[in-house]
């Protein structure tokens, strides 16, 4: 890319991550009590996009072919490990994300 083309990509980004952050403090003033769907999408919209993670996760997992998905299982069993051990989803997925690259790199060669 040029330098007229990294200036602009960076303004775009920018302004993009702007707009998604003021947004919502310019529709949802402070003296109205925030709508209901609002609570709602609140409420239901992380466990969708959790849920929708994890099959994105195991979507290419073959179960009966390769390592058989036994680092991908070794892997969610530790980030459940962690996260009923340590309460913090930081850890969680970082320590499965880090125990599944061992498996993959290091002990299913």
């Amino acid at each position: 890319m040029t330098l007229a083309q990294q200036i602009i990509t960076i303004l775009m980004c920018s302004l993009g991550t702007m707009i998604t952050r003021f947004t919502p403090f310019l529709i949802f003033k402070d003296n109205k009590p925030t709508p209901e769907y609002i609570k709602y999408l609140g409420k239901a919209l992380p466990g969708a996009v959790f849920g929708m993670i994890v099959i994105y996760c195991f979507k290419n997992v073959n179960i009966i072919s390769g390592t058989h998905g036994i680092p991908e299982a070794l892997a969610v069993l530790v980030t459940i490990l962690l996260h009923l051990w340590r309460k913090n989803m930081l850890i969680s997925i970082a320590g499965g994300t880090i125990c599944y690259m061992i498996l993959v790199q290091v002990v299913f060669v």
